[in-house]
């Protein structure tokens, strides 16, 4: 793509990487092939070719966002399919959350959408404050049947009540049972400790067994992911930066081999701090080296190897790839393979490459496609008619929740066929199955 800009907007580091990305692009249009929302709306602006030339107007101009480029990038899931479909390598992912930075810079959106997003960007990041909201949230569910379609009715529909704090997401050092083969840092994440804590529970039973002495260490928080695809990116690197200096603590305190993320959402997140904190002098060299030592905990549980059970043969378990799993971190077929040496009967649903609709918050900020999106990978499932569907993001569980099948995290899976408890979502399910 032929670009023009001036010198002086290329002194400024995002605009000149901005430039460079679209200079890439060669407007095939393969990526629009792959797109859920194109897919979904038909529309060449909601799909990522219409969505770079909005993006490449607004900044070669050194224009405000516009009502339109706003409407059509709020659209954008941040799925990534298109960076695993582009022949051309174009960094659609960078492009778009720069645009989305510009977004909050220079629109000024309605009172009632401006509202809602701070709450999201304040409320969901701080474990406690989103497990009062969930609880909230859960008593007034039932209003959202008399609600019309929107982002209050959706928020409804999605909450549920909350769990109880995990005493096992505190700040501390949990042993490798046996010979200590790793030592790791696990990221607990923040709506994950509310919505579904069992799942760090599993992950550290699992890790530990495996020969891992797991770290959660203090002062480490919310990866900045959520407040960072909002466009408000000052909070998104002050988290990473939290983050950043919690990890290096752990590392000078004994070493890492791994900062492992069990939310791929997250995991994305932090394998890309060296480039959100590239420009701080003070952070760029230690975050870089966080995120080359960031692992979904898939990648450290292929290394050490699990054991299966074969009393769970009969089980078909639907692997659900999360799109930050298979398109950001290009990790596919490895959480497939470690399910089935478990002894599970994995099952692959048709259209895996295409996004369930959950993206973080947007099944709150874009409902109806967000619906449509659910609605289409969960007739894709069960088509193959599964037991159990397995992902390895809390916000597809969350998303696909409620179909006919239940939902877990793989890692769940994985701790109860090498000896842990059956994960809580099938508590009578499954007769006949060991645990």
């Amino acid at each position: 793509m032929q670009t023009h800009f001036t010198l002086a907007q290329l002194a400024d580091p995002d605009l000149a990487e901005s430039e460079k990305i679209l200079r890439t692009c060669v407007h095939c249009g393969f990526c629009n092939a792959t797109c859920p929302t194109y897919a979904l709306l038909g529309d060449e602006l909601d799909g990522p070719r219409g969505r770079i030339y909005l993006i490449k107007d607004m900044i070669e101009g050194g224009k405000d966002a516009s009502p339109v480029l706003v409407r059509h990038v709020d659209r954008c899931l941040s799925c990534l399919s298109c960076l695993t479909t582009c022949p051309s390598g174009v960094d659609y992912m960078h492009l778009v959350d720069n645009a989305r930075a510009r977004i909050e810079e220079t629109y000024r959106r309605p009172f009632a959408d401006r509202a809602l997003r701070a709450t999201l960007a304040f409320v969901l990041p701080r474990p406690g404050l989103a497990r009062i909201a969930l609880a909230a949230a859960a008593l007034a569910k039932p209003l959202a049947l008399l609600l019309p379609r929107g982002r209050i009715a959706a928020m409804l529909k999605l909450a549920r009540a909350p769990a109880p704090p995990s005493v096992m997401d505190r700040p501390r050092i949990f042993p490798a049972v046996g010979k200590q083969r790793k030592r790791v840092a696990l990221l607990t994440g923040c709506v994950q400790q509310a919505l579904a804590p069992q799942i760090n529970e599993s992950t550290i039973r699992l890790l530990t067994r495996l020969g891992c002495e797991v770290v959660v260490a203090k002062g480490a928080g919310c990866c900045g992911s959520l407040v960072h695809h909002l466009g408000r990116a000052a909070e998104a690197k002050e988290a990473a930066r939290r983050n950043v200096a919690a990890w290096t603590a752990a590392i000078e305190g004994g070493g890492l081999d791994a900062v492992i993320a069990n939310a791929s959402g997250c995991g994305t997140m932090l394998k890309d701090y060296g480039h959100v904190l590239r420009g701080d002098p003070l952070w760029a060299a230690k975050a870089a080296k966080i995120a080359v030592l960031a692992k979904d905990v898939s990648e450290v549980v292929g290394e050490l190897g699990v054991e299966g059970s074969s009393a769970l043969a009969g089980i078909k378990v639907a692997y659900h790839s999360a799109c930050s799993l298979q398109h950001g971190q290009k990790i596919h077929d490895l959480p497939r393979r470690l399910l089935t040496a478990a002894g599970f009967a994995v099952v692959d649903p048709p259209d895996g490459h295409l996004c369930c609709g959950s993206a973080g918050t947007y099944n709150v900020l874009q409902p109806a496609i967000a619906e449509s999106l659910r609605e289409r990978k969960l007739a894709a499932i069960a088509r193959v008619n599964p037991d159990i569907i397995a992902a390895g993001n809390i916000g597809c569980i969350a998303q696909l929740a409620g179909g006919r099948s239940p939902v877990v995290h793989t890692v769940e899976l994985l701790d109860w066929a090498s000896g842990g408890p059956r994960p809580v979502a099938l508590e009578g399910r499954l007769a006949g199955t060991a645990g």
